[in-house]
C-alpha cells in the first residue's frame, strides 16, 4: 500500500486518479503509523515551502519522514521539501537530500513561473527511466528550483538548468507533475511504485 501524505488540504484528485488507473493501492493519510507501515510514500505539494513545512510540523511528520527507509517520492513542492533549505520564505526543509531551493531566473523569453511541457536530460541511469524516451516531455509548474545537485538523475533546461529528478538513498523527487504528464508521467509513477 502506498501512503500519499495529505497535509496541505489541496485537491489530490489528479494523483489519486493516476494511481487508480495504474492499479496501485493507496491511502490519503497524515497518520504516522500508516505512513511508517506503507510500502511506498508519496509527498505531493502545492503552495509555498513555508506552508508545507508548517503543515508537516503540525501533523508531527517531520521526523517521521526523515526516518523512513522505504521508497519516498516528493512531487513538485514535495521534492523541494526533501532538500535542506528553500529561499521561498527562507525556511529550513527536511534535509534528507542536500540542496538549496532558489528562485528561477526570469528573462523576456522565459517567464516565471516555468509552466508547461519540457524535456528531461538524464544524467544518471535509474529504474525510474524504464520505458522512457529521450524526447519525452513532462508538465512543470514552478517558480523555484534546485539549480545544481550531485543527486540529480535528470535535469531540465529553461532560463537555466535545474534538477528535474533527484535521488539519494530511498528518497526521490520530481520537480514536475507526473500525475498531469499523460502516459510518460504514468510510466514514471509506475516505475516508482515498482521500486523495492
Amino acid at each position: 500500500m502506498i501512503a500519499v501524505i495529505d497535509v496541505s488540504g489541496n485537491n489530490l484528485s489528479s494523483l489519486s486518479n493516476a494511481l487508480k488507473r495504474l492499479g496501485c493501492p493507496f491511502e490519503l493519510t497524515h497518520d504516522a503509523q500508516t505512513i511508517r507501515q506503507a510500502s511506498h510514500v508519496i509527498l505531493p505539494g502545492v503552495g509555498t515551502a513555508h506552508s508545507g513545512m508548517r503543515a508537516l510540523g503540525e501533523h508531527g511528520l517531520i521526523n517521521v519522514i526523515k526516518s523512513l527507509t522505504q521508497p519516498v517520492l516528493g512531487i513538485c513542492l514535495g521534492m523541494q521539501l526533501l532538500l535542506d533549505f528553500s529561499e521561498e520564505g527562507d525556511v529550513d526543509c527536511l534535509g534528507v537530500i542536500p540542496g538549496r531551493v532558489e528562485l528561477l531566473r526570469k528573462t523576456d523569453n522565459f517567464p516565471v513561473p516555468h509552466m508547461g511541457w519540457n524535456q528531461l536530460d538524464w544524467k544518471n541511469s535509474s529504474p525510474l527511466q524504464k520505458g522512457l524516451l529521450a524526447s519525452d516531455c513532462l508538465y512543470f509548474v514552478h517558480s523555484y528550483g534546485l539549480k545544481t545537485s550531485d543527486n540529480a538523475l535528470a535535469t531540465c533546461e529553461y532560463s537555466e538548468s535545474f534538477a528535474a529528478i533527484i535521488n539519494k538513498a530511498n528518497f526521490y523527487g520530481m520537480q514536475f507533475h507526473p500525475e498531469k504528464s499523460a502516459q510518460v508521467g504514468a510510466m514514471l509513477l509506475r516505475n516508482f511504485c515498482e521500486l523495492l
